[in-house]
């Protein structure tokens, strides 16, 4: 991807290195779709609307749930292959050559969240009436605190509606690539704008309506809604990467790749060798291509209407 701009965005926060975790994440009254043991996880993933992504699906999905609408990038029924890391112990060693990467990821996401500044402060209110307030984007390696808890470096991105930030270990951009097979720099900013998309969700009032409407329904229908509200946010980054001007030869290959990557249907086959549509919660490969593409093809999130006919 190519950025122009190279000024340093002001609503990011480094906090590597630094440690103010512990506490757990915030389970108090929760109410989503999919679950651990039942309905537990899908209540926690609702209300918080946390995107805990790779580790954290290790650990919710070894139960047979679901990871709810957590509002983060996987989910849906089934883990990813590779080690199972539980909350609490250390993460991964990282892979060779992951130190190296760090400062190109590290500039590649000033980058990128400069670019949603910039996308949504002009889009925002030009096609839903709504000014864009960005959130803040916290990187870090060690445990720290968020407004839904702790965030371990054992975990990937998700955003926090608590307190409107995207919490990032650059050490997923390795997950990304050496796990899931979605290598590039598109895939990263993918993984970014995803996250950016659950804030534009929350600064239209549509998670708060996902929420509601969850408290009423049944498992298998908070699960259908879980999915609407994270293929929006998939269709959302293709609308941030339309109105960007930084695609290059091969990039939407690249996002589409980790788009594929990252289905429920993919992810269950990987891990379980059986496909359970009912207990998607962040919708199938081929839908969260489709809805990526929407998004790159119209630049508009009105062209992202995941829910309709609900």
């Amino acid at each position: 991807m190519r950025f122009d701009d190279q000024r340093d965005s002001d609503n990011i926060e480094d906090q590597r290195g630094s440690s103010g975790g512990g506490g757990g994440f915030n389970l108090g009254g929760l109410g989503g779709g999919g679950g651990l043991i039942g309905m537990i996880l899908p209540l926690v993933a609702s209300r918080l609307g946390c995107g805990v992504v790779a580790v954290l699906v290790v650990l919710f999905l070894v139960f047979g749930g679901g990871l709810g609408s957590l509002g983060g990038l996987l989910g849906g029924g089934g883990a990813p292959a590779g080690p199972q890391v539980q909350v609490g112990q250390a993460a991964p060693a990282a892979a060779p050559g992951a130190a190296r990467s760090e400062g190109a990821s590290d500039k590649l996401v000033r980058n990128v969240v400069v670019s949603t500044e910039d996308v949504w402060q002009k889009l925002l209110p030009a096609q839903a009436n709504v000014q864009y307030t960005p959130p803040r984007l916290v990187m870090f390696n060690n445990p720290v605190r968020s407004g839904c808890g702790t965030a371990e470096s054992s975990m990937g991105p998700f955003y926090c509606p608590a307190d409107r930030k995207v919490y990032l270990d650059l050490g997923f951009f390795d997950e990304l690539t050496q796990r899931f097979g979605a290598p590039g720099d598109a895939a990263q900013a993918y993984v970014i704008a995803h996250e950016v998309g659950h804030h534009i969700q929350k600064l239209l009032g549509v998670s708060d309506q996902v929420e509601a409407a969850q408290e009423r329904a049944s498992r298998s229908q908070r699960n259908a809604l879980s999915v609407r509200l994270e293929l929006q946010a998939d269709c959302y980054a293709g609308v941030w990467a339309k109105a960007s001007g930084a695609l290059e030869a091969g990039d939407i290959d690249e996002a589409v790749t980790a788009a594929t990557a990252i289905g429920d249907d993919t992810l269950q086959r990987q891990s379980r060798g059986t496909v359970v549509p009912d207990s998607f919660t962040h919708g199938s490969s081929a839908d969260r291509v489709q809805w990526l593409k929407t998004g790159l093809a119209s630049g508009d999130i009105r062209s992202c209407d995941t829910f309709k006919g609900v």
